[in-house]
């Protein structure tokens, strides 16, 4: 009998596009433009043509609209874990007050469930931000896991890009000082683990880096990487993966909506990494990678991923 495959998970944040115009201090982003109706459909596509259950973290601003309802129940028909990444997808979430993280949590709570028929067990901040009340909150309203810690050096330089390419005024520059974390979030286990918070534990599902080196593997980086040579890219991803299982890391892999998305689909988002490649070659190429993580791995959604991978 061949032997087992180790575990491993696959998300995608349900971003919309006002959210990244939002962040990114476009205006226009009120009107709560959308391209939900394009990616969705590639996203469950591919994934449906490698047998592949993931979880979908969506926002709960677009769960609110009721144009938004029948593409994001589809999400939950064909079968995928939905998950809740706040209401109103602020990367700066970590300065909210405690009233304030409640009504967050029960608005996107009230508002995904409402949409898709289901109640998240499940949590990812928007730009990997969290706070240790939140996740006695999330501990508190039943929750089953976090996964809003991403273990890399690489967030104040990231975030330096985002600032150089964005269009903020001072207040909103100060909102925004703390996002992707900063270089101390590089030593954060890479590994499942469990958070200990006044209500209790909670199981918390890092966004896998590269072992050793830190340096990111979701899929969006993939593609930026892959702007200089998809064989580089691929070779990448090959050799994080090969790491992975060398130490024991049980990896959770990151999709993102742009991942789907090309700069011939939308063209107001030119100032995301590798938004000048082509839609086709970019769905093209995410079809490539889950291909070589389901050969190497058993794919599940978080939950799924938390429950088979914690002792009982």
């Amino acid at each position: 009998m061949p032997a087992s495959k180790p575990l491993a998970s696959l998300s995608l944040d349900l971003d919309n596009k006002w959210s990244y115009m939002k962040t990114h201090g476009d205006a226009g982003w009120e009107s709560l433009p959308s391209y939900l109706a394009t990616v969705v459909p590639r996203a469950l596509e591919i994934l449906d043509r490698r047998q592949l259950k993931i979880t979908f973290f969506i926002v709960g601003m677009d769960a609110a609209q009721e144009p938004n309802r029948p593409i994001l129940r589809s999400v939950a028909q064909a079968g995928h874990e939905i998950g809740n990444h706040s209401f109103r997808h602020e990367p700066w979430l970590h300065l909210y007050s405690r009233q304030e993280l409640e009504e967050e949590l029960l608005q996107a709570e009230t508002n995904i469930q409402a949409a898709t028929g289901c109640r998240p067990v499940g949590f990812r901040g928007p730009g990997f931000s969290f706070s240790q009340e939140l996740l006695a909150l999330l501990k508190q309203r039943g929750y089953i896991y976090d996964a809003s810690t991403f273990p890399t050096f690489l967030g104040p330089l990231a975030r330096a890009y985002y600032f150089m390419r964005s269009h903020l005024t001072a207040g909103q520059a100060e909102e925004r000082k703390g996002l992707f974390g900063s270089f101390r979030e590089g030593f954060r286990s890479n590994k499942m683990y469990s958070w200990t918070t006044a209500a209790g534990n909670l199981a918390e599902v890092p966004v896998t880096t590269m072992p050793w080196f830190r340096v990111p593997i979701h899929v969006s980086y993939l593609l930026y990487l892959a702007t200089y040579s998809p064989a580089i890219a691929r070779a990448y991803f090959s050799t994080a993966l090969r790491l992975c299982r060398l130490n024991g890391v049980q990896p959770s892999l990151l999709l993102h909506p742009l991942d789907f998305l090309g700069g011939d689909d939308d063209r107001d988002l030119g100032f995301f990494p590798a938004m000048n490649l082509p839609g086709r070659f970019k769905c093209d190429f995410v079809a490539g990678v889950l291909q070589e993580y389901a050969a190497r791995f058993e794919v599940l959604p978080l939950v799924e991923h938390v429950k088979r991978a914690t002792p009982a």
